[in-house]
């Protein structure tokens, strides 16, 4: 360490964590969520059922060209890249402040900005469920780099005396860009707004500028809001309906709050609370308002896991939280406060290795393990071959799922083939493929990790299905699920009497 110089060591880190992620990228196939937004890119639009646009349009060069999963994966790994950069830089920024407001009330004088940098860097490699955005595109990939550099921004507003138009410019966009990402993009707008409101010295409301910058984000959130309202505005009530989740319940969120520190890891708790406790002697207002990058989107989604949330939409909200984490460990390991992190940060970076392996080897199935998560990331590809190849030759109409996380993979590895979703909701697979036609023949797509009953007899379903062939697929000698493939005629919609 002595021999070089931390930056040299924060990027010698990024550099050894992104070509794992290159490694992994080419070695699993496409997740759900992957598929789906890939998806996105194929069927080109100006906005989609759940989600802005952002996310299929980034990938649409690549796809174009490729259907390599892990040529069309350097995106993601891409912006991780930039995101642990941001986080580096971003917590320089920070130094700079507490160094310039809050010199005279520090206990004990904090260790130089790269060093702090050094660490947030390394707290953000040990964290375990960044590394699946960074090898898998999802909106939140999107939305990481774009809300740190927002707080980049803030952190500019409060050094400079004024912002020029040039600033204002890049807010703007960097708005606009987020919430072209992700819809709870506004949760980081409300942050950027809480720190403009705590610096009342500097006029913002009445300038040229905000209002010039404010009219950038909505011409680029532009295209968004024309299609959600050419379609009866269905991906806000969509949002809506899905954030609120199921009836609330105190158990989700202290599940949730679990879920999320083995998820991101105790060591950038452990950090924020070393840094709340040491450095919040002065300008406090500031510094929360800082920090409100991470606790109102945080606080937000806490509260919503009452009723139902996932462990990755907090994404953004950690990585904004790193840079005052790093400062908060550096402090404490400059005080020979050293065993914890080390313990912490050996156990995550160990936790991560050994998710690698898991992945690498498939998982675990056995009869004491109801489901092998890892089950789904591998076989879809020769499942949508082979299916391409029953429907041709049964002249099926198309591909028939009974889940829409079953129909992302089919379309995309079956691609052209149409996918139909056997269910009565509406989604973007209703947008991209319409309903399947009445009396129609479809190829039933089954598969061993979410079985259903077969879709015969009564309304929305077929009059009779005829199992056609089956597959397993292997990984390392064990066997990680089965396709079944049914040919069913003659399709009812509910209009008409079984």
């Amino acid at each position: 360490m002595r021999n070089r110089s931390p930056s040299s060591w924060a990027a010698t880190a990024i550099c050894i964590a992104a070509v794992v992620h290159f490694a992994l990228g080419f070695a699993i196939e496409f997740s759900v969520d992957e598929a789906h937004y890939a998806l996105y890119a194929q069927h080109l639009a100006w906005s989609y059922f759940d989600h802005p646009p952002l996310v299929g349009w980034i990938q649409w060069p690549l796809v174009s060209l490729t259907s390599s999963e892990g040529i069309i994966r350097l995106i993601p790994e891409l912006l991780w890249v930039i995101s642990a950069y941001l986080v580096y830089q971003v917590t320089l920024e920070v130094h700079h402040v507490i160094q310039g407001r809050n010199a005279g009330y520090l206990s004990t004088a904090l260790p130089s900005a790269n060093v702090c940098g050094l660490i947030a860097v390394l707290s953000i490699i040990a964290a375990p469920l960044p590394h699946v955005l960074a090898i898998g595109l999802l909106p939140d990939t999107l939305l990481t780099p774009l809300s740190l550099g927002l707080l980049m921004m803030a952190l500019r507003w409060i050094r400079k005396d004024s912002f020029s138009t040039a600033d204002w410019m890049l807010t703007g966009l960097l708005l606009g860009l987020a919430g072209m990402s992700k819809y709870t993009a506004a949760f980081t707008t409300f942050a950027l707004l809480a720190v403009l409101l705590v610096t009342p010295k500097k006029p913002w409301l009445s300038t040229f500028g905000f209002w010039f910058a404010a009219g950038i984000a909505l011409i680029v959130i532009s295209p968004m809001l024309y299609w959600n309202w050419l379609n009866d505005w269905i991906s806000f009530k969509y949002q809506i309906a899905h954030g609120g989740g199921s009836t609330w319940a105190w158990r989700r969120v202290g599940a949730f709050i679990g879920l999320q520190i083995a998820c991101f890891g105790p060591l950038l708790l452990m950090g924020s609370f070393i840094f709340i406790k040491d450095c919040l002697r002065s300008q406090r207002a500031v510094l929360l308002a800082l920090l409100s990058f991470f606790l109102i989107p945080f606080t937000i989604f806490a509260t919503l896991s009452g009723g139902g949330s996932l462990p990755h939409w907090t994404t953004p909200a950690w990585f904004c939280l790193a840079p005052f984490a790093g400062i908060g460990l550096a402090k404490a390991w400059a005080i020979q406060q050293r065993l914890a992190i080390r313990l912490l940060l050996i156990t995550q970076l160990m936790l991560c290795l050994l998710g690698f392996a898991f992945v690498l080897a498939g998982g675990i199935s056995s009869a004491a393990i109801k489901s092998n998560p890892i089950a789904d990331l591998y076989g879809w590809k020769l499942a949508g071959q082979k299916a391409a190849q029953l429907a041709q030759a049964t002249k099926a109409e198309g591909i028939a799922v009974q889940n829409w996380t079953l129909g992302s993979r089919a379309a995309w590895y079956a691609s052209p083939l149409p996918v139909f979703v056997l269910d009565q909701r509406k989604d973007q697979f209703d947008l991209w493929f319409g309903q399947l036609p009445v009396g129609a023949s479809a190829l039933l797509v089954g598969w061993s990790g979410m079985v259903f009953s077969p879709p015969v007899g009564g309304n929305w379903a077929f009059e009779h299905c005829e199992p056609l062939d089956r597959l397993e697929i292997l990984r390392f000698g064990q066997v990680l699920s089965t396709f079944e493939f049914s040919l069913c005629r003659n399709w009812r919609d509910g209009s008409q009497a079984p």
